[in-house]
C-alpha cells in the first residue's frame, strides 16, 4: 500500500508583532504531520531556528506541546520530536440530526475524550439547549480543573436553514419555524461563557475528514456524507470551501432524473432516510439503524438493495461535480457501518466505469475515515481552529 502523501504549510514571518501568527503555524504543522524536531519545523516554516526554539519554549510551557522520546541519529546530539498536547486544548462539538443529537468533548489532535447521545422524534430548540446544558454539566464533572480551564468553546453542526427542514422531517410547521429566529451564542450563554460557532452539518463532517482523516492525502476533493440525508462538501487547494454564505458543497440539491422523467434532488434517493422508510413499510423498527455501536447485519437484505441504489447515484452526482471542478478524488462517509461504507465505495466505484464520461476525467472514489462523528467532530473544531491554528492549508507540500 502506498504511503499517503502529507504536504507541509507555507512559510512563516520572524518580524516582530507577528509571533501568533508563527504559533499558529508550527501548531498547524505539528496537526497535520505529527511530531517532528524544532530543526524540522524552522526548514518547512521558513523560520529561524532560534524563533522556533522560543516559540516550542513558550507552547510547552502553556501546556500546548509535548516533548517526545530523543531520536539519535548517525551524527550529532538526538534531536528531540515536538507534538501536539492532546489535551492541551479541548472544545465541544454538537451535531442537530433528524433523530438524534451527539455532544462530543475533543482534545487538540481530533480524539474524542467524552460523548453524550440523545434522540427524538424531532429536534426542537428548547430539547437541543437542554441536551447541551445538562450534556456540557454532566462532562464537566468528570474533569479536572485543569482540564475545564483548557475548553475553548462549542461548535454545533446543523443543516442549512434548519427551519426549512419541517417538510422532509414531517414535524408541525409552526414548532420547526422556530428555528428561523434561534440565537445559537445567545441561548447558549445562558448556562456557558464559552464562544459559540455554527457551521452546516455536511461542511463540518468535511472539515473532520479533512483534518483528522484522509484529507491530507488529495489537494481537490468533494466529500459526500450521507446519514438521515445526504450531504457534501468540498476542498479546494488543501482548504475547506465554504462559500459566500457558508452552503458551499450542498451536494444533496444536485439535480437528477426520476423513472418517469420527473425531477428530483440527491437527497430524495440516496440518504438513509430512504432506508429507513423501507424498514417501516415492513415492520422493522427503524431505530436499529441508529442504535449504538452500529451493526446492521440483520437488516442486511434491505440494506443491500439500498447500497445498490445509493451507489448509482452517487456514481452520476460524482461526475456531475467533476463537471465543474476537476476533483482528482470523491471521498463517501457516512453514519452507517464500516462494512456498508466500504460497501458503498465499491459499488460506486463499479458504477462510475459504466456513465458517459466524454469530456470528463473520472475522479477516484474513496471511502472517509471518520464515521458518524464527523459532523459533531468537526463541528468541535472550529474553536480550536479560530483561535489555535491556521484557518487555512495553502501551500502544503510533502514534508
Amino acid at each position: 500500500m502506498s504511503v499517503p502523501k502529507i504536504r507541509s504549510l507555507s512559510g512563516g514571518v520572524n518580524q516582530s508583532g507577528l509571533r501568533d501568527y508563527n504559533e499558529r503555524l508550527l501548531l498547524s504543522m505539528l496537526l497535520r504531520s505529527g511530531p517532528m524536531p524544532g530543526s524540522d519545523l524552522a526548514r518547512h516554516a521558513g523560520l529561524s531556528p532560534q524563533t522556533v526554539s522560543v516559540i516550542l519554549r513558550k507552547l510547552q510551557q502553556d501546556g500546548l506541546l509535548e516533548r517526545g522520546e530523543p531520536q539519535r541519529g548517525r551524527v550529532g546530539k538526538p534531536s528531540v520530536p515536538m507534538g501536539l498536547a492532546p489535551g492541551g486544548v479541548l472544545s465541544y462539538g454538537l451535531k442537530i440530526g433528524r433523530r438524534s443529537a451527539d455532544l462530543v468533548l475533543i482534545g487538540f489532535t481530533g480524539g474524542i475524550r467524552h460523548q453524550i447521545n440523545t434522540t427524538y422524534d424531532y429536534p426542537m430548540p428548547d430539547n437541543i439547549f437542554s441536551f447541551l446544558e445538562d450534556g456540557i454539566e454532566t462532562i464537566t464533572a468528570k474533569l479536572t480543573s485543569n482540564e475545564q480551564s483548557r475548553i475553548c468553546g462549542i461548535g454545533f453542526a446543523a443543516p442549512f436553514e434548519l427551519w426549512n427542514w419541517y417538510d422532509l422531517a414531517g414535524a408541525p410547521a409552526e414548532e420547526f419555524i422556530s428555528w428561523k429566529d434561534v440565537n445559537f451564542q445567545e441561548r447558549v450563554s445562558r448556562f456557558s461563557a464559552l464562544p459559540a460557532r455554527v457551521v452546516n452539518d455536511a461542511t463540518a463532517a468535511c472539515k473532520a475528514e479533512h483534518v483528522y482523516g484522509r484529507g491530507k492525502e488529495f489537494r481537490d476533493y468533494a466529500y459526500f456524507f450521507i446519514s438521515a440525508f445526504v450531504g457534501g462538501g468540498v476542498v479546494l487547494n488543501h482548504s475547506v470551501f465554504e462559500g459566500h454564505q457558508g452552503n458551499a458543497g450542498a451536494l444533496g440539491s444536485l439535480r437528477s432524473i426520476g423513472p418517469n422523467g420527473e425531477s428530483r434532488q440527491l437527497i430524495d434517493i440516496a440518504s438513509i432516510n430512504l432506508l429507513e422508510r423501507r424498514l417501516q413499510q415492513v415492520e422493522i423498527d427503524p431505530q436499529i439503524l441508529w442504535q449504538q455501536p452500529q451493526d446492521w447485519s440483520e437488516i442486511s437484505r434491505y440494506v443491500e438493495h439500498w447500497v445498490g441504489q445509493t451507489a448509482q447515484e452517487l456514481a452520476k452526482a460524482a461526475l456531475s461535480t467533476c463537471s465543474v471542478i476537476d476533483f482528482e478524488a470523491i471521498m463517501i462517509d457516512g453514519s452507517f457501518p464500516e462494512n456498508v461504507r466500504h460497501e458503498l465505495v465499491e459499488r460506486t466505484q463499479r458504477y462510475l466505469i459504466n456513465q458517459d464520461t466524454r469530456g470528463l476525467i473520472p475522479p477516484r472514489i474513496e471511502a472517509g475515515s471518520i464515521g458518524g462523528n464527523a459532523r459533531a467532530i468537526g463541528a468541535a473544531s472550529g474553536p480550536i481552529f479560530s483561535q489555535f491554528l491556521l484557518n487555512t492549508n495553502v501551500g502544503l507540500a510533502t514534508v
